[in-house]
């Protein structure tokens, strides 16, 4: 899935696509679009400045304006290329192991299933249950912010799921702890987890 190397590429290039685009930031701002703390932005500021992919000038009142360099566009249009290979690559094997299990399903007579957290992997799921003709009942994630997901409904308390055949594990962000909760509300052989995310 993600490695360390894959969210520091994926940092860089919010960094150049947020300078590329407004060039008098301040520090506090582009951490805000990376999402990440102020001095984590403030050092890969500077390791893209020292590899010569921004440029930085001095302006009134103690500011700084950033460019990218023609070396930082050509950064920035390889990460760009990288990201959507990748994305393209995981919705390929996202959706073969989603389409595995589904099977899996069909074979064992299960048609009702509910996606078991809110992300890229339950959306794929969803799209990809029409072609086995499974029902997808909703979606169920604790922190949800939203009420829908794919046109299905989201609910964050498991008790106001209606009636389903079994769970699919769909959550990215910690599929362990989500399935040792999922574990405490339904029983392990109603968990369905896919291949992809790489849960023993």
């Amino acid at each position: 899935m993600n490695t360390k190397s894959d969210r520091e590429e994926q940092l860089v290039l919010e960094l150049l696509d947020a300078v590329g685009k407004k060039s008098d930031l301040n520090q506090r701002h582009l951490a805000s679009e990376m999402g990440v703390a102020l001095g984590l932005a403030n050092s890969y500021l500077k390791r893209c400045i020292r590899k010569g992919w921004i440029k930085i000038n001095g302006a009134p009142a103690n500011r700084y304006l950033y460019y990218l360099t023609p070396k930082g566009f050509a950064e920035k249009s390889r990460l760009t290329g990288k990201y959507l290979a990748n994305s393209l690559q995981f919705y390929r094997k996202a959706g073969e192991s989603c389409l595995r299990l589904f099977a899996q399903c069909q074979s064992c007579g299960w048609r009702r299933v509910v996606l078991c957290g809110k992300s890229d992997l339950a959306e794929i799921a969803a799209l990809r249950a029409h072609e086995m003709e499974i029902e997808i009942v909703g979606v169920y994630d604790r922190q949800a912010e939203t009420r829908l997901l794919a046109g299905r409904p989201v609910w964050a308390d498991f008790k106001e799921i209606p009636a389903f055949d079994v769970c699919m594990l769909t959550d990215l962000n910690a599929p362990s702890r989500a399935f040792e909760q999922l574990r405490t509300v339904v029983e392990k052989e109603r968990i369905l987890v896919p291949d992809i995310l790489h849960l023993k």
